[in-house]
């Protein structure tokens, strides 16, 4: 039997079928207006720090630094980088120089710098461990967060004082002279991180999001800890995209002390609001 020749036409391919949990995607550029208290050790000068936001833009040669965010989220789960640049310069009425020596007395003359430039870049992973529905444009989400923060400090600090020596009845001098400068740059460490978050969506305009964490754990540091709660506002762009401005409180705390001894370390608490904004898409 003679079979035809004529190509049989082929069914038209079915179309792909929409991702049910497509990619969400987050950037932010924020900046945190930082208020820093608590101490630093450099060659076992130590030196303590209160200073606000407004104390360190006068003397700081960066006014909020290199501050972004990133997460990429799909499903349940997702990845995020967050990174924290800043140079921070503080006056002689911002520190308080330790005494190093029984007896020995610094004037309140004695003048004290301490410059502290900071990077720190934590990147981690977040899972979705529940979402509460409650309304048709209001809900809930708990979010469980495990990450590593890296730290790299550089601190130099430089004395210039009046000196009032006193050891006992018999030895007593006031002299003024410099003191050497402490510096100890590249101090660096990884922290393990655990943390949870907090969304809620009041409408489809107004939101909340308040997160806290815990690490170090001796690993890294001794102790990190860190509290957000950030308020923002969104709009609704042409396909899809949303514009969401930030503004929050942030505070972060660390104590961190060499292996080496207590030559180096870290004790501080750094605090203030952040102003920001995000693209969603």
């Amino acid at each position: 039997m003679a079979t035809s020749a004529i190509a049989q036409p082929r069914p038209a391919a079915a179309p792909s079928p929409a991702d049910p949990e497509p990619w969400r995607f987050t950037a932010a550029s924020y900046a945190w207006l930082m208020g820093v208290t608590g101490s630093v050790t450099a060659r076992n000068q130590v030196v303590d720090t209160n200073a606000s936001f407004v104390d360190l833009v006068q003397k700081s040669n960066t006014l909020f630094g290199l501050m972004g965010y990133f997460e990429a989220d799909k499903g349940k789960a997702g990845v995020y980088l967050d990174l924290v640049y800043t140079s921070l310069n503080f006056g002689a009425s911002q520190t308080n120089y330790r005494n190093p020596l029984p007896g020995l007395r610094i004037s309140t003359a004695a003048s004290a710098a301490l410059s502290y430039q900071l990077f720190i870049a934590e990147l981690g992973g977040v899972y979705q461990l529940g979402r509460w529905q409650h309304s048709e444009t209001s809900a809930t989400s708990l979010d469980g967060l495990l990450a590593f923060r890296y730290w790299n400090n550089s601190i130099a600090a430089s004395f210039n004082a009046d000196i009032n020596f006193d050891v006992g009845r018999r030895l007593n001098f006031d002299r003024s002279f410099g003191l050497a400068t402490a510096r100890a740059d590249a101090i660096q460490w990884v922290d393990p991180i655990l943390g949870l978050r907090v969304k809620h969506q009041f409408t489809p305009h107004q939101e909340i999001m308040v997160r806290g964490d815990i690490g170090g754990f001796g690993l890294g540091s001794q102790l990190t800890w860190q509290a957000v709660a950030i308020y923002g506002y969104g709009w609704h762009l042409e396909g899809g995209q949303n514009l969401v401005a930030m503004l929050g409180f942030r505070a972060l705390g660390v104590n961190y002390t060499a292996p080496s001894g207590g030559d180096t370390a870290i004790n501080e608490i750094m605090y203030g609001p952040i102003l920001g904004v995000t693209f969603r898409f």
